[in-house]
């Protein structure tokens, strides 16, 4: 492995599984650079349905936390969050589509060029992820967007089905602790962004096949 790639490695990868040939992106904070729309958008949730509220230095002091702690810090029922999704949901699909990372687009052009299935698992709407990708969503081949009360790892598995790949085809990629969680469920290899919401040491320690440093060790990882 080239020494000038910045990407680390997982014991999984290590030690010398495929090269998968179906890559399941996320795309808030993994393609599309959305964290202040999301604090915006979280802190108008906040006022709408009476949960506490947080400033900045919170938001990012919780980076390191699971989505499960990140509600308790919030003081969200679980009963509440579908409502307070689908308000968060609405909110993105009038304001205007967060700006993709810089290298995202081609990044997805190359796997694309090279012959690799993408597909886009987001709890966003498929709408709203089309918006923020512009011209890049004729990359992706597989949509499995909006949020289920099954969670991400079945939306994994539905692409999985529609596809007619296994699981050891399969790279799904994120920036959250919960899409490692997700991927691992579904039997998934698991790649994990270190620029999106969850701090870079926290998804290393969550155990992550790779963890890319850089949005072009994506596809040199890839082979491409």
């Amino acid at each position: 492995m080239d020494g000038q790639i910045a990407f680390r490695l997982g014991a999984a990868t290590q030690r010398g599984a495929a090269r998968p040939s179906l890559v399941l992106f996320d795309l808030d904070g993994t393609l599309a650079d959305s964290r202040a729309l999301m604090f915006e958008m979280l802190d108008h949730a906040a006022r709408h349905f009476g949960f506490r509220r947080i400033d900045q230095a919170e938001a990012e002091a919780l980076r390191d936390r699971d989505a499960r702690s990140i509600l308790r810090a919030l003081e969200v029922p679980l009963w509440r969050l579908p409502r307070i999704a689908a308000h968060i949901k609405a909110l993105a699909g009038t304001a205007p589509p967060p700006p993709l990372f810089p290298g995202a687009g081609a990044m997805l052009a190359r796997l694309q060029a090279a012959g690799m299935t993408l597909a886009l698992v987001s709890s966003n709407s498929e709408a709203n992820a089309r918006r923020a990708l512009g011209a890049e969503a004729a990359c992706i081949a597989h949509w499995a967007c909006d949020a289920t009360l099954f969670g991400k790892a079945s939306r994994f598995r539905q692409v999985l089905r529609r596809t007619g790949r296994v699981p050891a085809e399969a790279m799904a990629i994120g920036d959250e602790l919960r899409d490692i969680a997700a991927a691992r469920s579904a039997g998934l290899a698991a790649g994990a962004v270190a620029w999106g919401y969850a701090l870079p040491s926290a998804l290393a320690a969550a155990g992550p096949d790779i963890l890319f440093d850089s949005m072009a060790d994506i596809p040199a990882f890839l082979g491409v």
